[in-house]
């Protein structure tokens, strides 16, 4: 995850002004536990374990579900961040050698998914869900989240390049996760970027983020999937990087992308890789990060 140090993301960034969490984290990071082991190794009661946990679930750190045991139900918390990498500066140079843009979700230009699958609307279903026929009905640019078990969605980013300028990095952050039927947040899923058909790497993701409710996500949402994971994929000079960990040797240079030429992002979920675990999409108005796909090019 890569966050930008802005009041935006305050949320996130207060859920460490505490030692406890800070504690709490400590502790998932060995295993996962429940809300009355935790009270007891940090002697706090588990009224007071619970609300710091609801803290870390509204920053996007922890997940939780509730599961049936020798007890009763206990609710289980577990790390869905591997990594954060916080960014203090603006990523688009102020010399003007770079620029800016945000593509909703719903504005892909190429697609070929399998079920399950959908998209919805900030105010509801956009046709039927898992019928793949839907994702070409022309109101699928109003879409704020899609899904699909297999396949991928293609992006068009705008070429604002003139003369001899040439791609120095490029910079893509997008709210996104696994796609189970209902959700499951232990359910990996290989996700594969592309950019002009040249693979740029694949992460893999841990789950589809269900039991916590979306920040942004509508009320009248109740289908599952409730928020994802704020990743960003840096292509620079070194290779491709993930929130700051490097994903392959591709460099900015190797698209060698000119005036005039397509910018295509791919984002793909192969039905034969190790974790064919699908893929969801979060825009503006759905997740726990409201915005789009946002799009950062520096050139030379």
């Amino acid at each position: 995850m890569n966050i930008r140090v802005t009041s935006e993301h305050f949320h996130f960034l207060e859920a460490f002004a505490s030692e406890t969490r800070v504690k709490i984290i400590e502790i998932l990071n060995e295993k996962p536990r429940n809300i009355k082991d935790m009270a007891a190794e940090l002697s706090l009661s588990s009224a007071m374990i619970t609300k710091h946990i609801q803290k870390l679930e509204e920053a996007g750190i922890v997940g939780t579900e509730s599961l049936s045991g020798a007890r009763g139900r206990q609710k289980i918390c577990r790390l869905i961040q591997d990594s954060v990498t916080l960014q203090f500066t603006s990523p688009v140079s102020t010399d003007r050698s770079g620029y800016s843009v945000s593509i909703p979700i719903g504005q892909y230009t190429r697609y070929q998914v399998n079920p399950t699958c959908g998209l919805a609307s900030e105010s509801g279903l956009i046709g039927m869900m898992d019928d793949p026929r839907y994702f070409a009905d022309p109101e699928h640019v109003k879409a704020k989240h899609l899904w699909f078990g297999s396949g991928y969605v293609e992006y068009s980013i705008p070429n604002y390049l003139v003369g001899d300028q040439v791609i120095k990095s490029l910079s893509i952050t997008l709210e996104i996760c696994s796609e189970a039927p209902g959700y499951n947040e232990d359910w990996p899923s290989d996700i594969t970027f592309y950019i002009n058909d040249t693979e740029l790497g694949t992460w893999t993701c841990p789950g589809d983020y269900g039991h916590a409710p979306g920040v942004f996500t509508p009320g009248w949402w109740t289908l599952g999937t409730q928020h994802g994971l704020l990743k960003t994929l840096m292509l620079r000079a070194e290779g491709t990087f993930l929130d700051g960990i490097r994903l392959s040797d591709r460099t900015a240079k190797q698209l060698n992308v000119r005036k005039g030429d397509d910018i295509r992002l791919r984002i793909e979920c192969k039905s034969s890789s190790e974790h064919p675990g699908g893929i969801s999409l979060f825009g503006s108005g759905f997740g726990n990060y409201n915005q789009d796909i946002d799009i950062h090019v520096l050139y030379e």
